[in-house]
């Protein structure tokens, strides 16, 4: 049994959540109610709370509120927050975080995963504002449900109905299911470029934007991880989840310490961070100046530790370990050199000679040690997240 909060907000597409919410609770589903007012033009809080057995929430300023802060008990109370139907207007709040009525902020209030099954027109679903609120919401962690293509209140076929109810209900059902996926399993992420001083002002970097790292981190904790996300130089934002504990890490060698401090207790380690392969030999104390007669500078460099293979010929059998290959040239050899060399389980091959850092997507290849080559398409690297962690699970 999951306690669901079900956000109904102003769309027609409304009076068939009631179907919803009661299949959801024949499920054995704890439901509790959020309406907007425009979504009471739809269905009646009368027939919410007679279905749940539970007061609506739709005012803040209410007579029977004036005593508590239910927003906030409502939200601590979630386990899943279902958002059906979604309006554009509700998808640009929850994206924006605009909180001006009892359900935008309920939700912003709520840490537990949000599913939006979003219904509307066809060109307010096209639209460019809407589809750049879902996307942002999507790199978030929160999981969209595509519409239907079908008859529209406006009287003619085109993408923007509300799924079927029993499509809705499986959606959710499979996202519980995954959502323990990795239940009580620790995941050590690291993410980013790591930083080697040269002396107190410049270092040694990359290109490295942290996004792909931080996609795994935050689907790793819908999937239910405790995660420790080791991080670098990132140019994204880092998540907020209580799942996630955030490590900072400017350095190879702070980055390798950390990982020792935690891989005991972790069951995965992926390295999805871009570590330096070279360091100075000594760190200068002070800035280095240029001088008038001085047309080159020389700088002494050594090669950083190899935490991939230092951890990963040490990991213990129960333990799994994935590395990446960021490559320009010869993806598939050097990908397959490392696999072999490094003592890892899989590695994930991706060119990046092509616009790939800092981009929302990416085309990568997973090779596993069992001799297994898988070539996906191109895709959002939440998606890849999610598609690597399923095959991580399945190993454990």
């Amino acid at each position: 049994m999951t306690r669901i909060t079900v956000y109904m907000t102003g769309g027609i597409a409304a009076y068939k959540a009631v179907e919803a919410i009661r299949d959801l609770e024949k499920k054995g589903h704890e439901i509790r109610i959020v309406m907007t007012k425009n979504a009471e033009h739809f269905v009646t809080s009368n027939t919410l709370a007679a279905l749940t057995k539970y007061p609506v929430l739709d005012d803040l300023w209410s007579k029977e509120n004036e005593a508590s802060i239910p927003h906030v008990h409502l939200a601590c109370w979630t386990e899943l927050a279902l958002v059906l139907p979604a309006t554009a207007n509700f998808i640009a709040k929850m994206a924006v975080g605009i909180a001006d009525d009892a359900a935008s902020t309920t939700i912003l209030a709520t840490a537990a995963p949000k599913l939006v099954v979003p219904a509307m027109n066809d060109q307010m679903w096209f639209n460019p504002a809407t589809q750049r609120n879902l996307s942002f919401l999507r790199k978030n962690g929160v999981q969209i449900m595509d519409p239907a293509t079908g008859m529209l209140a406006e009287g003619y076929a085109a993408k923007g109905r509300m799924p079927e109810i029993t499509d809705i209900v499986k959606w959710v059902e499979d996202f519980l299911k995954q959502k323990k996926l990795l239940q009580d399993k620790t995941i050590i992420v690291t993410a980013g470029g790591t930083e080697e001083p040269i002396d107190p002002v410049r270092f040694i970097g990359n290109r490295s934007s942290g996004k792909m790292g931080i996609a795994i981190a935050t689907a790793a904790a819908s999937l239910g991880a405790q995660v420790k996300l080791i991080y670098g130089n990132v140019t994204t934002t880092l998540p907020r989840n209580s799942k996630i504990d955030l490590i900072s890490a400017r350095s190879s060698e702070d980055m390798l310490q950390a990982i020792e401090k935690h891989f005991k207790q972790a069951n995965i380690l992926i390295m999805a961070a871009a570590v330096a392969d070279w360091r100075m030999q000594k760190v200068a104390d002070h800035k280095l100046k240029k001088q008038v007669q001085q047309p080159t500078l020389n700088l002494t460099l050594v090669k950083t530790t190899d935490i991939l293979a230092t951890i990963a010929h040490h990991k213990q059998e129960n333990q799994i370990v994935v590395g990446f290959a960021a490559e320009t040239n010869d993806l598939m050899q050097n990908a397959e050199k490392k696999l072999q060399s490094k003592g890892a389980d899989m590695i994930v091959a991706n060119d990046v000679s092509q616009n790939v850092f800092g981009n929302d997507q990416d085309q990568v290849t997973l090779l596993d040690k069992d001799g297994t080559i898988n070539r996906w398409a191109r895709m959002s690297k939440i998606e890849i997240a999610k598609k690597l962690l399923k095959i991580v699970a399945s190993k454990l």
